[in-house]
């Protein structure tokens, strides 16, 4: 489990405010402004996302509409420390965090976010099943599926298929995603999501005939530019990313059923504008929102309704059935084993 650590406040200089006219941030984020709409304050990672937030939801939906939003910008550990740390108070500084599948879990299971009440956010009706939670709500999702190199070996069709001792040093795998990595090697041994000693079995097989590791997913990327690996397993949006980069790579939806990667948002507990919240989940859903985010990052759409062109689908989306058989990881299970199974992972697997 991950250990918290209290962070000091946010100074100005990291609250990004999206207000027309640029206004500096003078007061605290609680504060309602005169003939606004409500405010709204968002924990999220900065960089591209970020921006792109405030690109396709803030400013076309909420901006717009009279409403005052304001990011708190800080990586994903220290904005749930400072949940944490915030849990007693009767209102936190923040009314959404923006998080991973396993962190949305993991800070309910703490006590510190709410349920998400659906019948606040009218866009939820066209929200994918497996994108809606008690806990949270799924914005933007990809899945880990096989990627290789079309010349130097045939496609595959399963993680099976990638899982094979034959390719010797021509596999690689991404030392930080070894949560997946089991799990897909799990699914490819005939385990399940929480069976997870087949796929361990499999992957020694795999290192034992040469299989490389490569320490980051950039890393990776630069083995199979050079051609040094041809073939592994990767997100879907990032392969996209590393095609629009030059790199010779193809990749395939599972037989198996991909493993979902999902980002979306959590509302604290003492969220102390929940009405902002809610607003900013509705805008998040809106079709041209979702859309905005799959032409501009890669990823897929959450919502049923979003009309993405078929060159960009073919490229980033799933088909009907490969949606009906992603494979959510169980992250209940991955707080009570993750433990035991990095350091299967670093003692075992890589040493």
């Amino acid at each position: 489990m991950t250990k918290y650590h209290r962070t000091p406040l946010i100074g100005r200089r990291n609250l990004l405010k999206g207000a027309a006219g640029g206004a500096a941030l003078l007061a605290a984020p609680s504060v309602l402004r005169a003939q606004s709409a409500g405010t709204v304050v968002v924990g999220t990672w900065g960089g591209d996302y970020a921006r792109l937030l405030n690109k396709n939801i803030e400013q076309p939906f909420l901006i717009s509409n009279g409403w005052e939003v304001i990011q708190d910008q800080a990586g994903d550990p220290e904005r749930r420390a400072k949940m944490l740390a915030e849990r007693r108070l009767p209102r936190g500084t923040t009314d959404l965090q923006g998080l991973n599948g396993p962190n949305m879990y993991q800070v309910y299971e703490l006590g510190i976010t709410q349920a998400i009440d659906y019948d606040q956010i009218p866009n939820a009706a066209n929200l994918l099943p497996s994108m809606k939670y008690e806990y949270g709500i799924g914005h933007i999702y990809s899945g880990m599926v096989p990627v290789y190199n079309p010349d130097l070996v045939e496609a595959p069709t399963s993680y099976a298929d990638v899982f094979d001792p034959a390719f010797g040093d021509q596999l690689g795998f991404i030392d930080i995603q070894y949560q997946y990595t089991i799990v897909a090697a799990a699914l490819a041994a005939g385990g399940g999501v929480t069976d997870v000693e087949p796929g361990k079995e499999l992957l020694l097989k795999c290192r034992e005939a040469g299989a490389r590791i490569y320490p980051t997913n950039e890393a990776f990327a630069q083995g199979l530019e050079t051609e040094e690996i041809s073939i592994g397993i990767m997100w879907k949006a990032r392969t996209v990313q590393w095609q629009d980069a030059g790199i010779n790579v193809e990749s395939v939806a599972p037989s198996e059923g991909a493993l979902s990667y999902v980002s979306g948002f959590v509302i604290p507990a003492n969220a102390p504008h929940p009405e902002g919240a809610y607003a900013y989940l509705n805008a998040m859903l809106e079709p041209a929102a979702q859309e905005a985010f799959a032409e501009d990052m890669g990823y897929n759409p959450t919502v049923t309704n979003a009309e993405i062109p078929e060159e960009l689908n073919q490229r980033i989306g799933f088909s009907q059935a490969d949606i009906e058989k992603l494979n959510d990881m169980d992250y209940e299970f991955m707080l009570e084993n993750d433990m035991d199974l990095k350091n299967w992972w670093d003692r075992e697997f890589k040493g």
